[in-house]
């Protein structure tokens, strides 16, 4: 379906928790709610259905973190079962990844994007507030004994804190070959209030590592590159310097059970008790409201949320 804009709306980010069992500096600055509020099985069920009646044809399940859920892999099956979605995908923190890459996997799961921020430890613990990297990096490697190809580590970018890990990410990337993709800090929640310096342009992966090959025409969202002798690759991931939102493809759902036409917006579309017609309509309303653009480069996020209640 297209939006008012003309674009072909095709991607559905269906956040299944806000809850998490981090507390990443940019993301939140709140403990986790108590669960019972988050939209059941059935619900995201049938959201998935209505959406795939209008075009959408790829999902993917985010959180706060997805497998804190304990249906989260009956919840996958569920929605690769539909005729309508091509593609089911996940993005997680990972520390729950050795537990269960290979039933995810089975249940029909297509691919993981998996956040890491650092490199370092007592960074990473400093950055999330107290998480281990090593349940993070064996979550990375149970994906990978699993069979998950075309694994994404995304990586923020915070000016001062990371940036000088830089190098060492594509290090990795080139030697389990994957995909690493640094994503620019964006002014929403905590981060709103940061200070300038916080927030630095990915043209500052390419001014560390100048070898880098463009691969053109690769994402909508993304600038890919090669990096030489190795089938990793870099992705940067643009949405204050080089905005993207002329070719976005997206609407989110929350947790709660709101459906949010930009990640950036205020506007919201309550979907919680709707099925059938009702659904389809509020869905394609969210598609019809996409907004042109968003105003990042004028200030913070007009969204009420924490990137952790969105979804990311």
């Amino acid at each position: 379906m297209q939006d008012g804009h003309h674009r072909n709306v095709n991607y559905l980010r269906m956040s299944v928790t806000d809850r998490c069992q981090l507390m990443c500096m940019y993301c939140t600055d709140q403990g986790c709610a108590p669960g019972g509020y988050e939209l059941s099985k059935g619900e995201l069920l049938e959201l998935a259905r209505a959406a795939g009646e209008l075009g959408i044809a790829k999902i993917r399940l985010t959180g706060g973190e997805p497998l804190l859920r304990g249906d989260i892999v009956d919840i996958v099956g569920d929605i690769v079962r539909l005729d309508a979605i091509l593609e089911a995908d996940m993005t997680t923190n990972g520390l729950l990844l050795a537990g269960a890459a290979r039933e995810l996997k089975a249940a029909g799961l297509n691919r993981l994007n998996i956040s890491i921020d650092s490199l370092n430890p007592d960074t990473y613990r400093r950055l999330t507030r107290g998480g281990e990297l090593n349940d993070a990096l064996m979550g990375i490697e149970a994906a990978m004994r699993a069979g998950f190809s075309g694994i994404k580590l995304n990586v923020v970018l915070i000016g001062g804190e990371n940036d000088c890990e830089i190098r060492d990410f594509i290090d990795f990337a080139r030697e389990i070959e994957c995909e690493v993709r640094f994503i620019e800090l964006m002014p929403i929640g905590p981060s709103a209030a940061w200070p300038k310096e916080r927030f630095i342009g990915a043209e500052s992966v390419l001014l560390a590592a100048p070898e880098l090959v463009e691969i053109e025409g690769a994402s909508n969202v993304e600038r890919l590159f090669a990096i030489p002798g190795s089938l990793g690759r870099v992705g940067l991931i643009e949405p204050i310097t080089h905005r993207f939102c002329s070719r976005c493809n997206r609407i989110r759902s929350t947790a709660d059970g709101k459906l949010k036409p930009c990640l950036h917006s205020s506007a919201e579309i309550d979907i919680r008790g709707l099925s059938g017609n009702e659904l389809t309509a509020a869905i394609a309303r969210a598609i019809g409201e996409k907004p042109l653009r968003h105003a990042l480069e004028l200030g913070e996020s007009e969204s009420m949320r924490n990137m952790r209640s969105i979804g990311g």
